[in-house]
């Protein structure tokens, strides 16, 4: 496990598995693009993970989706990350950063930028009125740091940047280039150093919030990042993630497999609106059933159990969780789950799902 420094909530990824990083870095025979820390195969295999190696598996995703998205990096066209809330994008896109260029903190919020001066540079005003324009009176944006320091740099929500902020970034895509007009001589321009690249981010559901150009989207590959299929890698990063999260908490609580597995069933029957065995079932119309919603409510349960159940899971008290994460504040859902519970979850067996089945009897009546 790695050891955290005290008082950090959440460390980024290349702290956090700075000892498998730099084992890759050791080991790595094979061709490093410019400007890259690691070759194309070993940033794959830290995202994927490999047993042989001892590197953890951290993102499950068809291979040949990680390796395209990689292989766009290396050459001159940003990644465009699309797909439901909750796949796990920007987890991808940090992991992404990290192994290519040693930091993933180079970000930008789509809807929190407002300016272009914010996406690119501003000037400290007191040094600008007592020195004037001058390299020492720029601060430089998430995208100005990437370009000089030959970085990888993550956009966020893309979709939610006004036209404007697009436009400026259609700029940097092509040319390669900031202009600074208000420098002179070689301060001027701003060329991007070699390992500059855009990993950009957008929810499916914000599509209607600002058109993306097509200028911008020629420029960029997209990808498509979907829920995970099998239930069985589900459960696996559920766990995985849940007993992490519980670490950072300093809860000393395993969640059970058997009510990690229900959790996840119960999610990817909802999401994909069919059981395992293949009947059709309700879909909620405004929960997000991703594996990240489903991570927080496995973590919700042992933070619970180590504060209130003497550090023991329970499965009676797992709908008091599911009921804050997928019903929200839209009345019908929770008539789709009354049904999904009575019609599927009344019907599965073994002890867990007797309790869980009860418990949201119980709660139907409180």
């Amino acid at each position: 496990m790695t050891v955290l420094p005290e008082n950090i909530q959440r460390l980024p990824a290349e702290t956090v598995y700075a000892a498998e990083l730099k084992q890759l870095r050791e080991t790595d025979k094979h061709p490093k693009p410019p400007g890259w820390s690691l070759s194309p195969m070993s940033v794959e295999t830290f995202i994927l993970g490999d047993p042989d190696q001892n590197i953890s598996p951290k993102f499950v995703a068809p291979r040949e989706i990680v390796t395209r998205i990689i292989i766009s990096l290396a050459t001159q066209r940003g990644v465009m990350l699309v797909g439901q809330p909750g796949t796990a994008k920007s987890w991808l896109s940090e992991l992404i950063c990290a192994a290519i260029s040693r930091d993933s903190t180079l970000l930008v919020q789509g809807g929190a930028v407002e300016t272009v001066e914010q996406l690119l540079y501003s000037w400290n005003r007191a040094m600008l009125d007592r020195k004037g324009p001058c390299m020492e009176a720029l601060i430089p944006g998430p995208l100005f740091r990437g370009m000089h320091s030959g970085k990888l740099v993550r956009f966020e929500e893309i979709a939610r940047s006004a036209p404007a902020l697009q436009d400026a970034l259609l700029s940097i895509m092509s040319e390669r280039m900031i202009t600074i007009p208000e420098l002179p001589g070689d301060d001027a321009t701003l060329y991007a150093r070699e390992g500059f690249n855009l990993v950009g981010t957008s929810n499916t559901t914000d599509l209607g919030v600002h058109e993306m150009s097509s200028a911008l989207k020629r420029r960029m590959n997209f990808e498509t990042i979907k829920p995970i299929a099998l239930v069985d890698d589900e459960i696996a990063v559920v766990q995985r993630e849940s007993i992490k999260l519980l670490q950072l908490s300093g809860v000393d609580v395993t969640p059970k497999i058997e009510i990690i597995r229900a959790l996840v069933t119960i999610f990817h029957e909802l999401r994909n609106g069919q059981s395992l065995d293949g009947r059709s079932t309700d879909r909620l119309a405004s929960a997000v059933m991703s594996t990240a919603e489903a991570v927080s409510v496995a973590h919700a349960m042992g933070v619970h159990a180590y504060y209130y159940r003497d550090g023991k899971m329970r499965a009676e008290d797992f709908t008091d969780f599911l009921i804050g994460a997928s019903i929200k504040d839209n009345r019908s859902d929770l008539k789709r789950m009354n049904h999904y519970f009575d019609t599927e979850v009344a019907l599965k067996d073994g002890n867990v799902w007797k309790s869980i089945y009860a418990s949201w009897q119980k709660s139907k009546n409180t």
